[in-house]
């Protein structure tokens, strides 16, 4: 069984490649002929949410894991989406599940050939100038994405004590928005750092996502200045998805 499984990661991470591969060199590609600006990133936005949810069916159908969302995804629109991440799959089973939604990347992926175009059109880049960062992210929130972070920045072991990056704070005080916090858990230690990808276990691998309650700018003192609200803001996300 344990090695039924291992095969079966294989094929789904290579059909995952394969797709990814498609989509980043011809499909976007061609379709950038036609869909331009906003237009293009709304396009773009949807063919990643459909082609993540696909896969995310593929892998519950082959008996690989099996997806419990405590809560609503479908409904979130505009907001900062901040998640555990224990595992590699964590970015698809939210995106997959939400609506169109973005997330944050380094500038370093514009130089791979496969994402070069995926990341253009659907990700935020993050290391650059705060106000750039900023802007960016704040455009995509009006225009009704989610922006998905993971505040940890890696995938994190469970018990592990991680330093929380701020960019969530930072991009929700600059936009005034809510922070939808999602703690993102399994029952196998299924992709997760430090650990063989090939293992999956004897039986479906369960993700649970729980939806917790919003974090709002109106929850904290009005006369907070705005690095002791980053800090706050920070504190409050680390209880929530700890």
């Amino acid at each position: 069984m344990r090695i039924l499984r291992a095969v079966l990661v294989i094929l789904e991470m290579t059909f995952f490649a394969l797709g990814a591969m498609f989509i980043g060199c011809v499909l976007f590609p061609l379709l950038g002929i036609f869909y331009k600006g906003s237009e293009r990133r709304q396009k773009f936005a949807k063919i990643i949410h459909d082609s993540w949810k696909f896969f995310i069916g593929v892998m519950e159908g082959s008996g690989e894991i099996k997806v419990h969302i405590d809560g609503n995804l479908s409904d979130i629109r505009g907001k900062i989406v901040v998640a555990s991440h224990p595992s590699l799959i964590d970015i698809i089973l939210l995106i997959g599940n939400m609506p169109p939604s973005l997330c944050l990347a380094k500038k370093s992926l514009l130089k791979n050939p496969f994402m070069r175009n995926i990341v253009k059109s659907l990700y935020i880049i993050n290391d650059v100038e705060p106000e750039i960062f900023e802007k960016s992210a704040t455009e995509a929130l009006k225009d009704g994405y989610n922006i998905v972070i993971f505040p940890t920045g890696t995938r994190t072991l469970p018990g592990e004590d991680v330093k929380l990056h701020k960019g969530a704070a930072q991009i929700a005080i600059a936009a005034g928005v809510d922070i939808v916090p999602v703690r993102i858990e399994t029952d196998y230690p299924f992709l997760i750092k430090n650990h063989s990808p090939l293992d999956a276990g004897t039986k479906p691998v369960n993700y649970k996502l729980t939806v917790l309650p919003k974090i709002k700018l109106s929850d904290f003192p009005p006369e907070l200045t705005d690095i002791k609200l980053r800090n706050h803001i920070t504190a409050r996300i680390k209880e929530c998805i700890n």
